[in-house]
């Protein structure tokens, strides 16, 4: 036990129980387990339901709120819907189907919405590995509240057909009886229906009308198995009712019960009460903190020895379509197109988490901008993530009431796409790449612009060679000044984070008046640079950036928590496509 009022325990620790009674144990998979192959999860189609439901009563172009990602979107959306007050509060446990069925009350759409959702979806590699498990046998049943086809897509791939798993939807609920008594295995239970079938459960009124057969059946099992609970937050009180009417039985989850949940976000309060009676009826098993789905099939694959790996094998075979080319040499054959990349081989894992009452992002900046404050920091859901002294992280937040300050683990996956920590890497980034190199940074939206601070410095001799000038104003305008310089971005590609980088002019003193003086001026320095002469900047720009792979750090302080890269020397370069 630890200070939570459950077990928690740890994701190695799991997957050895997991290794030796994985017959023993059933699977209930939510929408996070699809969420590797595409399909958005219902905090994700949340957020759209918002946006939809803004859009068509305000009146307003869906571009005012189509970045989903952004705090200040999010504010919006959600001050509107506040407003309305007949919606449940942000985090409830049925805040989706609520949100769901008032967006589109007729069954007909929700139908529409579910299958435009699963078009184009295919198994991940958790799918895969999990279909690889029930032809060992070492996976007999899934119990599913998802509408996608993945387990079935994935078991067809596993057995080279597709007639070995039996499915079963709501509209055939004495088949599951008929199933789970006949030991036809293996077999997967849709609780909430298929997306092909008459019936569909997604709103509030349908959840609550959940089928008693299925219901049924899945406390029964629950009394003979354990239970292995993947990317399902507890959201709908039909399923939690049957996982509590389980602990009210002689002997519960025999096998055990193990609830994955990712992030440090505590678990529904739902999920946690039924953590702790869990742990009262002393069952074994508790809340797993993972890092995803497929990551921890991963894990419990590498134990069993036993697997036919087959499919796994042709499945990583076909997610490499794309192969690292050579660096090239000479003047002939590949590459087909360099490009301005460099990889980022080392970024930061950790940064400080502050929980504290203040609001978003624009609040956040006010805060370090009064507080004179030596840190970076942007705002998500689980608070404020900084990178800075401790004393002057405190100093910016101390008048919100600081409630908590921790540590906050940088993942992965949340670097694959716009994300709040992604935004907050190319703040840090930018700002050391600034610091080593004696560079001015401007900030924008999409792209941050570094130029020369001292155009005179002897390192700019090799640029100034390639372009001429360094900077200036524009005759006749002599408010726009301009300045070689570089634009820089970071994108996710070939499951690694890149700084992209883009040789262009920087203008400052840019206003609607001038716009076009500084666009034609800006077009006209560039137009004629043709592919020799980019490719020697981008040779330039790459070996000044990298920084012959030395550290790069954002604020260079010895304590607290900075942020510390690393730059891949070599640019990225294209080759021609396998098969």
């Amino acid at each position: 036990m630890t200070g939570k009022p459950y077990p928690i325990i740890a994701a190695d620790d799991f997957a050895r129980r997991f290794s030796m009674r994985a017959s023993g144990l059933m699977w209930l998979l939510g929408a996070g387990a699809s969420a590797a192959a595409g399909i958005p999860t219902a905090w994700d189609m949340i957020w759209e339901f918002k946006q939809q439901l803004f859009v068509s009563q305000r009146r307003v172009s869906p571009k005012a709120v189509t970045d989903l990602s952004n705090p200040a979107v999010r504010r919006s959306l959600q001050s509107f819907i506040d407003g309305l007050g007949r919606y449940p509060l942000t985090g409830a446990p049925d805040e989706y189907a609520a949100l769901f069925e008032a967006a589109y009350p007729s069954e007909h759409d929700r139908r529409t919405y579910i299958a435009a959702k699963l078009a184009g979806a295919k198994p991940s590699f958790g799918h895969i590995a999990l279909a690889a498990l029930m032809k060992a046998g070492r996976t007999r049943i899934v119990w599913t509240t998802n509408f996608d086809p993945l387990v079935a897509d994935a078991c067809a791939k596993a057995y080279d057909g597709t007639g070995h798993l039996t499915t079963v939807a709501l509209d055939a609920p004495d088949l599951a009886r008929d199933v789970l008594n006949g030991d036809r295995w293996p077999t997967e239970i849709k609780l909430h229906g298929d997306f092909r079938s008459r019936r569909l459960k997604n709103t509030g009124d349908e959840l609550r009308q959940q089928d008693a057969i299925l219901r049924d059946l899945l406390v029964g099992a629950c009394g003979r198995s354990g239970l292995i609970v993947a990317g399902y937050s507890g959201r709908d009180d039909s399923i939690m009712d049957a996982l509590d009417e389980v602990l009210e039985k002689t002997s519960p989850f025999p096998g055990g019960l193990f609830w994955l949940h990712r992030g440090e976000d505590p678990p529904l309060p739902r999920v946690a009460a039924f953590l702790s009676k869990l742990d009262a009826k002393s069952v074994d098993g508790g809340l797993v903190v993972i890092e995803n789905f497929d990551e921890t099939l991963r894990d419990l694959v590498r134990l069993l020895g036993d697997l036919d790996t087959t499919a796994l094998d042709a499945f990583s075979a076909q997610r490499s379509i794309w192969s690292p080319a050579p660096k090239p040499n000479g003047s002939r054959g590949f590459p087909v197109v360099r490009l301005n990349a460099l990889e980022l081989t080392t970024v930061p894992s950790v940064c400080r988490r502050v929980g504290c009452d203040i609001g978003g992002h624009a609040e956040v900046v006010t805060a370090i901008e009064q507080a004179a404050a030596n840190i970076l920091a942007t705002r998500t859901r689980s608070g404020v993530l900084a990178f800075g002294a401790d004393s002057d992280v405190r100093a910016a937040f101390a008048a919100h009431g600081i409630k908590e300050f921790d540590l906050h683990t940088i993942e992965l996956r949340r670097l694959r796409y716009d994300s709040q920590e992604r935004g907050l890497l190319r703040q840090a980034l930018s700002q050391a790449l600034a610091r080593r190199h004696g560079l001015t940074l401007i900030r924008r939206r999409n792209t941050d612009l570094l130029a020369p601070a001292d155009p005179t410095d002897t390192r700019w001799g090799p640029l100034k060679k390639l372009v001429g000038s360094l900077a200036g104003a524009i005759p006749k305008t002599p408010e726009l000044k301009w300045s070689e310089g570089v634009g820089t971005r970071l994108d996710w590609g070939d499951d690694r984070l890149w700084l992209l980088f883009e040789p262009r002019t920087v203008m400052t003193g840019v206003t609607e008046e001038n716009r076009s003086v500084s666009t034609d001026f800006s077009r006209e320095r560039t137009v004629r640079r043709y592919n020799a002469m980019l490719n020697e900047l981008i040779s330039f720009w790459a070996s000044l950036l990298a920084a012959d792979g030395d550290e790069l750090q954002a604020l260079g302080i010895t304590v607290g928590v900075d942020a510390v890269f690393k730059l891949g020397s070599d640019t990225a370069f294209s080759r021609r496509r396998r098969g």
